[in-house]
Parts: structure tokens; sequence; C-alpha cells
């Protein structure tokens, strides 16, 4: 029996466990901490997590996605929704896309001026302006409940965060089968199938998901013991992963789908959630780590000015997304000014998106866009959290002093 995975495993958790509460210590996210500490045990440096290990990791990534994608599934109560109204959906709608637009155009632009623009730059641009849709709501809301952040721009910011990764994870399905039915291998698939591909993805994720939420819903009923609930939840995430990647459609957009029919129609998603925050730290633990270990310190020399552009049209997509938004739906003047600013960090779904872009691209170039992504998270979390309280301090909505 080979049972060098649960070293690994052991390794990822107390290496995230330790930098974690380093971070803590430095006033830093503790998910910066396990980035570090995954590049630190990772090949780059000390190599105790070794290359030929990561194939057979990926499943704790697969996992720690489904995760977050059920949480974020879980914030789409429809009652909440009817309270606040269509605002935040288009506040979301118009950071996310605006966010992907400015990279993509940023990146064309760029290879139109090297003169390396061909049918791989193309792609590759695709696929990683995709990414810069997604935002951190973790970090977002820890800034927000550390310093007891009242107030509409608060009010509005936690809804968009809630709506952000959704809309990401539509956009990042369309692009990605736009890149896909560009390829050169794609060359002999009629066009109506390459059109309807992304829509059926997203479309068969949502049933699958939704039709395993309803299970769960109703096993909540029959299951009442709290062992047996945190059971269920896990076994439904699995299937639903395992039923929906079979199918050829989107895991986080089925777990996502199972999360909101669960919010929505069960009277126990509450106190499940509750439960379901004592399994998923180890998760999350070596997911992070695991994508620290995974960055290539000799890939980040030759990513240098793309990282750069990425960065910086990234925030400047979601700071004008954020206003159009705002003026739009005739939101309040400091909404408009400050939404877009507290929507910086950038994390965990970047980084399980980014595995995937890994899966569409050659090798190299999925290796790039991963690099640019971490290196990316590494700067977002050190200085999105400041920019988040910024914003909401110059916004009068912070009175916490710190």
């Amino acid at each position: 029996m080979n049972l060098i995975v649960l070293f690994y495993a052991g390794i990822m958790i107390a290496t995230g466990l330790l930098f974690g509460k380093i971070a803590k210590y430095l006033h830093l996210p503790n998910v910066t901490g396990y980035l570090v500490g995954g590049l630190l045990i990772g090949p780059s440096i000390l190599n105790l997590v070794k290359a030929d290990a990561f194939p057979g990791l990926e499943i704790v990534s697969t996992v720690a996605l489904g995760f977050i994608a059920f949480t974020i599934g879980n914030e789409f109560r429809l009652s909440y929704f009817k309270k606040v109204g269509t605002r935040p959906l288009v506040i979301a709608v118009l950071e996310a896309t605006f966010g992907v637009l400015f990279v993509f155009v940023g990146l064309i632009l760029y290879f139109l001026i090297v003169g390396d623009l061909d049918n791989t730059t193309l792609r590759f641009s695709l696929v990683l302006a995709a990414i810069a849709a997604a935002t951190a709501p973790a970090a977002t809301l820890m800034v927000v409940r550390q310093y007891k952040a009242k107030g509409t721009l608060t009010e509005t910011l936690m809804s968009v965060v809630a709506i952000d990764d959704s809309v990401a994870i539509v956009l990042f399905g369309i692009f990605v089968a736009i890149a896909n039915a560009i390829a050169p291998e794609a060359a002999n698939t009629p066009l109506w199938i390459q059109i309807l591909m992304p829509f059926y993805e997203i479309i068969v994720s949502l049933l699958i998901g939704g039709a395993i939420g309803l299970i769960l819903v109703l096993g909540c009923i029959w299951f009442t013991g709290r062992g047996n609930r945190i059971s269920l939840v896990v076994a439904a995430l699995f299937l639903t992963i395992y039923v929906v990647d079979l199918v050829g459609g989107s895991q986080l957009l089925a777990a996502m789908a199972m999360g909101g029919v669960f919010a929505n129609l069960s009277k126990k998603y509450e106190e499940v959630n509750g439960l379901i925050y004592f399994v998923t730290p180890p998760i999350f633990i070596m997911f992070f780590v695991l994508s620290g270990a995974e960055l290539e310190l000799k890939v980040l020399l030759v990513v240098g000015l793309i990282g750069v552009l990425y960065i910086l049209f990234r925030v400047a997509g979601k700071v004008f997304g954020a206003w159009l938004g705002a003026r739009v739906t005739k939101a309040e003047p400091k909404i408009a000014k400050y939404l877009g600013w507290a929507l910086v960090p950038q994390a965990g779904v970047a980084i399980g998106l980014s595995l995937v872009a890994t899966q569409v691209l050659n090798p190299d170039l999925g290796a790039k866009i991963r690099a640019i992504v971490l290196s990316a998270t590494l700067i977002y979390e050190l200085v999105g959290p400041v920019i988040t309280k910024r914003s909401l301090k110059l916004a009068g909505e912070i009175s916490v002093k710190g």
C-alpha cells in the first residue's frame, strides 16, 4: 500500500497551519500564508512536495472548489434579493464583465504591439481574461466583520460578492468554450455546436445541481443527526461533481446550483452550513498550500509584463463596471465611487479556474496562466483587504479604530 499521499496531505496541512498563524501575526489574510507556505515546500524551493505528486492530489482542488461553489450558492436566497432588488445583480454582472473585457482588450493590444497575436495568444487571452471576473468573498467579508462596517455601501458590497463568483463561473465557461471552438483541432466542429456548447454546459450543470440539491433538502428532513447531515452534504457534493463531470458540465456551476436550491427550500440550511464549517478547514488549507506549491518561480521570470497588465486592467475593469452599474441603478454616489475598489481581492475561485485553464491550453501556456493568477493572488490578497478597508472608511461606514 502506497501511503505517500497521506504524507503529502499531512505536510500541507501542517504547513498551512504554521504559515496561516504567521500571516495572522503580520496582519495578513490566512490565504496569503497558505500560498507562501506552499511555495516554500514545493518543487521551486524545498521540494518536500514533489511535482510528480500533483496529479494524485488534484482531487483536493476538485473537492475544495466544490465546497466553495456550494457556499456561494447558499447566498442565493430569493427572500433576500426580493428585499434588496436587482441592483446587486446588475452591478455584479457589469463589474465582472468589464473586468474580463478590460483584461482581454489589454492583452490583445499587447500582443498586437509586440507582433505576437495569433490563434495561440488569442486563446491564451480569452482564458486568462475570463479568470479576471472572480473576486474573493472571504477576504472582503473578513474586513467588513473585523471593522464592523455598516451602511448602504457595505450592504451592496456583501450582496455583490455573493453573486460575483457565480457570474465569473458563467463568463469563464463561455470564454473557455470560445477558446476551445477556435482551437486548430476544433476546426471541423460545426459552428452551431460551438455556439450551443457553453449553453449546454450551463443548463445541464444547473439541472444536475438543482436535482441533487432537492434530494439534499429531502434528506435533511429524514436525517436529523448532525453527523448524518454532514455526511449527506458531503455525499451529495461528491455525487454532483462526479455526475456533472461525466456529462461534460461545470462542476462549479452544479455545486452552486445545489447550494442555491438547498438554501431556498430547506429550513435547516443555516444549521447545516454551520456544521460544514467543521469539515472544510483542512480541505481549504490543503487546496491553497497545494496551489502555492504548484507555482514555479522560473515561470514568473517570463510572465512579468503580462502579469502586470492582468493585475492593472482587472482592477480598472472592476472599478469602471461597478461605477457604471451603480449609475445605471441610480445608487448612492458613494457606492459608485468606492464599491469597485472593495472588489480587488481575488483568491479561491480564481485559483481553481486557473487549474481548469491548464487543461484547456497547452502545458506551457497553462502553466503561464496559473503562475500569473497565483502571483496576482498574492498581490491582491496583500493589498486587497487594505484597499477594501480604506474604501469603507472613506465612505464613512467604518467606525471601529484600527
